[in-house]
């Protein structure tokens, strides 16, 4: 029995592939990438085929990065073929080593930035619906190859995806069922010609050892149908993720706290949830910080849901998060708060403007078998005056500052206490401060200073009270800070 010539067994396949993926579809207006190398050559050959199938108009478009020698042979090589099968051809240049270094990318990244852009502006350009590159089931197993040796997830094992959707319109890859030796094998069969890239052949660079060396072997020592087992783990995975996704994203909707057009991610109970849960709404939010995840590792994603309160996590392109008071978002580049020092005689109010604070101070007798004081309060504190030396420094935090709160053995780092307060890095900056002798006595929501507070051997009282909303300047005396 005769052995069917390539066309035969490949044009079913492509045919049955974007039927099922709906990469192409009849009356589509398709921008053909085409470099010139045999994968790109053969997409705009069996694209022609299709035409015959179904209503298609087809236009080629060809990017030089300007990387080899011969570049400019291949844009010749492909003008050449717009012209052989008369069809609308645009081609562009640029010299990606030098946006390379410009944008601090590795050239793989800058060719692929500047590529898609172009394809993008000349899709815009030519009214095109689809966007189609040559990328075939064996580059998709080099890439699940690739992944795997990096560590990689479920979203990785997913692989090159068939559509990405995008304006001005979509980015397909129809030849993801074909396999690239049978596409060169077509391609021998029709005698259409194309170029070869010498830098494929290049074993420094791992997809190019694992098309040469590691999957030759795996097919030849351990499973002949390699390639297609590998590129079938790559669409269950990557129909798997997309149902996971939905359902996170819904999930994450709990999690995510947008504020016009702030978002911060809320870390108090989301840890406690399963780990694939979690480390899933925290690459969801990475992704609304940055747009993609291109640059996000596992390790950046469990930095994140371990991040202790008051830390920061520095992350790509100059992205640094902080947690306060349970949640993480953008960390805010702030400006020093100025310092100011105040002497109150602890008579009538005091305004702490720096604060957006004012306070009131009131004396009276210690009533017998009270034991009801303000000691850990934010609004006000209830003081011993008989263990005060007045005037009091209200002033704002300072590196090193220690005290002794209600109840604790010995003096503890004010730094450390607001932070575990939750108090807000903003606020702890602007807090006042209230001292008597060079030690803190209180401060508002902190617990009152251990040697200050009301004992049964109390007589009178000194209570400080907040003020809301107060303006007016009281009887306060202000030095220069």
């Amino acid at each position: 029995m005769a052995r069917q010539r390539p066309a035969v067994r490949l044009l079913p396949a492509l045919l049955a592939s974007v039927r099922k993926l709906g990469t192409i579809v009849a009356g589509d207006r398709v921008l053909a990438a085409c470099s010139g190398g045999p994968d790109s050559v053969a997409l705009v050959a069996l694209l022609l085929k299709l035409r015959e199938e179904m209503s298609l108009e087809i236009h080629l478009a060809h990017f030089n990065h300007r990387l080899r020698d011969e570049a400019d042979e291949d844009e010749r090589f492909v003008r050449a073929l717009s012209r052989r099968w008369t069809l609308p051809f645009v081609s562009e240049s640029a010299d990606v080593r030098s946006h390379a270094a410009k944008k601090k990318l590795n050239l793989e990244e800058a060719g692929r930035n500047l590529r898609y852009d172009f394809l993008r502006r000349a899709a815009a350009g030519a009214g095109a619906t689809k966007i189609a590159t040559g990328h075939t089931m064996t580059d998709q197993a080099e890439t699940v190859l690739m992944r795997l040796m990096r560590g990689t997830g479920l979203s990785g094992l997913a692989g090159i995806v068939a559509v990405v959707v995008g304006k001005p319109c979509p980015v397909v890859r129809p030849l993801l069922g074909i396999a690239g030796p049978d596409l060169r094998a077509w391609l021998a069969a029709e005698g259409i010609p194309f170029r070869e890239d010498a830098s494929n052949l290049d074993r420094r660079f791992l997809r190019n050892r694992i098309r040469a060396e590691l999957l030759p072997e795996l097919g030849c020592r351990y499973e002949p149908r390699i390639v297609a087992h590998l590129a079938r783990l790559a669409a269950i995975a990557g129909e798997e993720d997309e149902l996971l996704g939905a359902f996170v994203r819904e999930l994450a909707d709990e999690f995510i706290v947008r504020k016009g057009r702030q978002a911060s991610l809320d870390l108090k109970t989301l840890p406690l949830f399963l780990p694939a849960l979690a480390r899933r709404v925290a690459r969801e939010y990475l992704r609304e910080l940055q747009g993609d995840l291109r640059d996000i590792s596992y390790e950046d994603v469990e930095s994140l849901l371990s991040l202790g309160e008051g830390k920061d996590l520095p992350l790509r392109k100059g992205l640094v998060l902080r947690r306060e008071g349970g949640r993480v978002g953008r960390r805010k580049d702030r400006t020093p708060s100025k310092a100011y020092e105040i002497l109150w005689d602890g008579r009538g109010e005091v305004v702490v403007a720096a604060a957006g604070m004012a306070f009131r101070g009131t004396r009276r007798k210690a009533e017998a078998g009270r034991s009801s004081f303000k000691n850990d309060d934010r609004t006000g504190v209830d003081l011993d005056p008989a263990r005060l030396e007045f005037p009091l420094v209200i002033r704002n935090r300072r590196p090193g500052d220690l005290y002794r709160p209600l109840g604790a053995p010995g003096r503890k780092k004010l730094k450390e206490i607001l932070r575990a307060k939750g108090v807000p890095v903003a606020r702890r900056d602007r807090l006042p401060v209230f001292l008597s002798r060079g030690e803190i006595v209180w401060a508002p929501g902190l617990p009152v200073g251990e040697k200050y507070k009301i004992t049964g051997a109390t007589i009178s009282v000194f209570s400080i009270r907040l003020k809301k909303g107060q303006t007016r300047r009281g009887r306060g005396r202000a030095s220069g800070a």
